[in-house]
């Protein structure tokens, strides 16, 4: 019988600190049943119905399993929108969201082709974070989506469908990318697979466990494997005077900027994260 909010938040301590236990219970509450903490404390949870507390409960033991709050509640912010998320897609990032915003920025420097019109290709769009945010915020740009997942590729229809956005979206591998394609894309955005193996100690267990593995690692040997494909892609696919833009890996700043020089790419930049992070990164056709 669960009686009150300290009580849920223990239950979660074997996972993370009280703080981040605490918060996780409150957005559980908040998203789930509609309860803010002011509720909780004048004692909603005992007017909760017997199938809302049997489903409360349900819920805890998912977190105490390590399943991520966001794959419970079944959505994540994202940019000022909530994105369906469920396990098989990666849950956004905050740092995402400083990729979305400087393509932003830049957009307005960004000549169109074909009737002035922009055209932008998300590489590995999982939920459609960036492709969707993207189609809301650049109305003037055509929006397309790869993904190689089947769920990747639902989901983002269904946050697509249910936000408003147009996108096109294909299944697509990045690694095995047309090689016809000529001049397509004013910009092209990637936040593909960055994490090495060996990272995988140092890892969240609710990330490692429940998190996609396919849109988290790379091959030790092989840190830049989606990256260059991408790249090389993009050296006939992106228009003159196209951009690629990359989330990285903070550690292999330098080796992607090493290889998008290689491939004859300008005017790279690379930025920092809210956290300190050599973190993005935009090169220039």
């Amino acid at each position: 019988m669960i009686k009150n909010f300290k009580q849920i938040v223990n239950r979660l301590t074997a996972l993370y600190d009280e703080r981040e236990a605490s918060s996780i219970v409150k957005m559980l509450l908040e998203e789930s049943f509609g309860l803010s903490f002011v509720d909780v404390c004048l004692g909603a949870l005992d007017r909760l119905s017997d199938d809302e507390k049997e489903s409360l409960e349900a819920k805890i033991m998912q977190l105490e399993e390590g399943e991520p709050v966001q794959y419970v509640i079944g959505h994540a912010d994202f940019y000022g929108r909530k994105f369906a998320v469920e396990p098989g897609v990666l849950i956004p990032r905050p740092e995402t969201e400083e990729l979305v915003t400087w393509i932003k920025e830049e957009s307005k420097d960004i000549r169109g082709n074909r009737n002035g019109k922009k055209y932008l290709l998300d590489v590995g769009c999982g939920s459609g974070c960036i492709s969707v945010s993207l189609a809301l915020e650049l109305p003037d740009t055509d929006v397309s989506a790869w993904d190689i997942s089947d769920t990747a590729l639902r989901v983002t229809r269904k946050n697509a469908k249910a936000l408003g956005a147009s996108v096109d979206i294909y299944m697509q591998d990045a690694l095995n990318a047309p090689d016809s394609d000529r001049d397509l894309w004013n910009v092209i955005v990637s936040n593909p697979p960055y994490i090495c193996a060996k990272e995988a100690e140092n890892m969240e267990r609710n990330v490692l466990e429940h998190e996609p593995h396919e849109a988290l690692f790379v091959p030790d040997a092989d840190p830049l494997l989606f990256y260059r494909a991408i790249a090389e892609y993009g050296t006939h696919a992106l228009c003159r005077g196209g951009r690629l833009y990359f989330e990285i890996n903070r550690a292999y700043g330098k080796e992607t900027i090493d290889m998008l020089k290689a491939l004859g790419y300008s005017d790279i930049e690379l930025r920092k994260d809210a956290f300190g992070n050599d973190r993005m990164v935009r090169a220039v056709k």
